[in-house]
């Protein structure tokens, strides 16, 4: 009896400390990595993506990708994350899921992807990673080499290329690397779940079958390179014949409202999104032949708006969304944002505030139509509403630091002097210009003698400053 609870023990032991030669499979999903070490990698993982790529900013297209993400993930079940969308501006044909419930679509893939139901069919796949959690039980195999370290390892294996190489470094590291990569049984997972989300969101589950067709086309866009998407999940013979099976078991469904919304729009999408990564002479020279094939096409003018915004030349801008705006009656609550920021920007400011004015009174939360439309209410002197729609603004995560600039010069005009400099103490703090945000914190804090709300935030952001100094 002693030497069996002997073996029962060192059984135990091996188990729990990952001795046992079979670890972690016998262990399963039950010994993946917890939430919150997800969470810690997906945060230093976002840090390398800032590194090393640009993301798309573009509120229009954000919302979109994020809207779209969001609707398919109401049908799981089981949530480990709240899920956030990004488009990383790359050509590369490529997405992927990384740790802590984000996803990432590069520009690439979306200009090559026709139809919704096909983006959709990426997004839903990358969904089940994330809920089978794949990456977690990946990483626990090797969390001892440190969470941080493991981030960096992870972005080389996902994104490949040149950020690979800087990334991973050494042999250990390639060799961790290779184990990341999904297995066939995670990628034939990873489809069944997401074919049962997009057929129960009304989306076209043979969209799937589609995106992998394309992708797997070669030489695609003139270049003999293996797209990334391919070197991350996995494809042959035996993942299609995997789809081809769920598909013939598909008798159809009804779309939904949601699914047809998002059909609609896609094309606007697409379209900004390729405005607002490919090269300028190429996108130029493609939506001027789009425009020759078709006049009566709004797209072309978005397209080419978009250049003109980007190159500061804001008559033309006005120009063409005017345009645009005449010929594409679906586009027309985003295309009035694109309108109206052009309008800011020429210094037409009342046709920028009754342009933006229209877009939010159906669009709702539309941050770059509240941001131009702030402007030019300082612009025209009405500095309450200026300072109301930039107090709106501060308070999210994804706020601009001049966001804080504008703020405190439409308290100074309204004679709000302690707010004033508060407002400048944090925009020089976001540019990480202590001197100045220091003189400024103390400026307010003089001035908020009978203000003892704002009196403690000014002290907080002193000690923060302090505790800089120290570090």
């Amino acid at each position: 009896m002693r030497r069996i609870m002997a073996v029962f023990t060192l059984l135990v032991v091996f188990v729990t400390t990952g001795l046992c030669p079979k670890w972690p499979c016998c262990a399963g999903p039950a010994w993946a990595l917890s939430v919150d070490e997800e969470q810690e990698i997906g945060r230093e993982f976002m840090a390398q993506i800032r590194e090393y790529f640009t993301l798309l900013e573009d509120d229009f297209a954000n919302r979109y990708l994020n809207g779209l993400g969001r609707y398919l993930v109401e049908q799981v079940e089981t949530q480990p994350f709240p899920f956030h969308f990004y488009i990383i501006k790359d050509p590369t044909l490529n997405a992927f899921a990384a740790p802590g419930g984000q996803i990432f679509v590069f520009s690439g893939l979306i200009g090559a992807l026709d139809q919704v139901d096909e983006l959709a069919a990426v997004i839903c796949h990358e969904i089940g990673h994330v809920t089978a959690r794949h990456l977690a039980q990946r990483i626990e195999q090797n969390k001892k080499i440190g969470l941080i370290t493991m981030a960096g390892i992870l972005a080389g294996a996902l994104l490949g290329g040149t950020a690979a190489e800087a990334l991973i470094a050494g042999s250990m590291a390639a060799g961790i690397q290779a184990q990341l990569h999904y297995s066939r049984e995670d990628e034939r997972q990873a489809d069944q779940l997401g074919f049962k989300y997009m057929s129960d969101s009304g989306f076209d589950p043979h969209g799937m079958e589609e995106t992998l067709k394309e992708i797997a086309k070669g030489n695609w866009l003139g270049s003999d390179k293996i797209p990334a998407y391919l070197l991350t999940h996995p494809t042959g013979p035996e993942r299609m014949a995997n789809l081809e099976t769920l598909l013939s078991g598909y008798a159809g469904q009804a779309s939904s409202p949601e699914a047809e919304q998002f059909r609609k729009v896609y094309p606007l999408f697409r379209t900004v999104v390729m405005a607002r990564s490919i090269d300028n002479t190429q996108a130029e020279r493609l939506f001027r032949a789009d425009l020759d094939k078709d006049p009566s096409d709004p797209l072309p003018y978005v397209g080419l708006g978009i250049l003109a915004l980007g190159k500061r030349d804001y008559p033309t801008a006005i120009d063409f969304m005017e345009k645009a705006l005449k010929r594409g009656k679906d586009y027309r609550l985003p295309l009035l944002t694109y309108l109206g920021q052009a309008y800011q920007l020429s210094g037409r400011d009342e046709d920028a505030v009754r342009t933006l004015k229209e877009s939010l009174s159906e669009l709702g939360e539309n941050s770059t139509a509240f941001y131009y439309l702030g402007l030019s209410y300082l612009n025209l002197g009405q500095y309450t509403q200026s300072a109301e729609i930039f107090e709106r603004l501060a308070v999210s995560p994804a706020a601009k630091d001049d966001v804080y600039y504008h703020l405190g010069i439409a308290y100074g005009r309204l004679n709000r002097l302690a707010e004033a400099h508060y407002n400048f103490g944090l925009y020089f703090s976001k540019l990480n210009q202590a001197d100045k945000a220091r003189f400024h914190f103390e400026k307010a804090k003089e001035l908020s003698a009978d203000h003892s709300i704002l009196a403690q935030k000014i002290s907080l952001q002193l000690q923060e400053l302090e505790k800089a100094d120290h570090r």
